[in-house]
C-alpha cells in the first residue's frame, strides 16, 4: 500500500520524545530561516507575510511528527526561489551538507517558469517524491487555514476545488491524518460560501 511505503520512508514519531527532541535540537535550521526572512516584506492574500507562512509550514510538519532534517529545512525556505526575485540557488545548496538535498526538495515544490498551477500540482501528484508530497500537504494546510481570513468568495471556491482535485489525492498517499484535516478545512470553507449566500447567488 502506497501510504505505508511513504510513511516508512520518512521517520514519523507519534510524539516528540527526548530522542526526537535532541534530533530536532541538532538540526541546523537557523541559516535556512535567515534566508526566509527576505520574505517578510511579501504580503499574503489572507494577511501576514510569506516568512510567517514558512515557519507555519514547519510547525505543521512537527505537529504531525515529522523530524527529518531535509524536510524541515526545506519547509522554512520553500518559497524563496519562487518569491524572491533573482534568488541565487547556491544560497541554499552551500549552506551545509544537507543543502543539495534541501535545494532539490525545494525545487520539487516550486512552480517552474511557464508551468500552470494545475500542471505544477499534477507534477507533484504524479512524480513528486514522498517528502515533496508531505511538504506540499503541510503547505496547503497552512494556506487553507489562512483562507479562513479571506472574504473573496471566488478565490475561496477556486482554492477549495484545487485542494480537492489535486491535494487530497496527494495527502491520501502520504498521511491520512493530513488528508482528514484537509477535508475538514474544505468543508468549513465551503460552509462559509454557503452561509455568505455565494453558492445560492452563483446558481441564479
Amino acid at each position: 500500500m502506497a501510504k505505508e511505503k511513504y510513511e516508512m520512508a520518512i521517520e514519523k514519531p507519534c510524539k516528540m520524545d527526548e530522542q526526537h527532541m535532541l534530533q530536532l535540537k541538532n538540526i541546523f535550521l537557523a541559516p535556512y530561516m535567515q534566508l526566509a526572512t527576505e520574505l517578510i516584506g511579501k504580503a499574503r492574500h489572507a494577511g501576514g507575510n510569506m516568512f510567517r507562512h514558512q515557519i507555519d509550514t514547519m510547525a505543521i510538519l512537527i505537529d504531525y511528527g515529522y523530524i527529518d532534517a531535509t524536510l524541515l529545512k526545506a519547509s522554512v525556505c520553500h518559497d524563496c526561489i519562487e518569491d524572491i526575485p533573482d534568488f541565487d540557488h547556491n544560497r541554499i545548496i552551500n549552506i551545509d551538507n544537507d543543502g543539495p538535498n534541501v535545494y532539490n526538495l525545494v525545487m520539487e515544490v516550486t512552480k517552474r517558469d511557464g508551468e500552470s498551477k494545475s500542471d505544477f500540482l499534477q507534477r507533484i501528484l504524479t512524480t513528486g517524491s514522498p517528502k515533496a508530497k508531505i511538504l506540499k500537504c503541510a503547505d496547503r494546510i497552512s494556506n487553507m487555514i489562512s483562507l479562513g481570513f479571506v472574504t473573496d468568495c471566488k478565490f475561496i471556491e477556486r482554492y477549495c476545488d484545487e485542494t480537492e482535485y489535486y491535494i487530497l489525492p496527494i495527502a491520501i498517499e502520504v498521511d491520512y491524518n493530513m488528508y482528514q484535516e484537509l477535508i475538514n478545512l474544505i468543508i468549513t470553507r465551503r460552509k462559509y460560501l454557503e452561509d455568505s449566500g455565494y453558492i445560492e447567488n452563483k446558481g441564479k
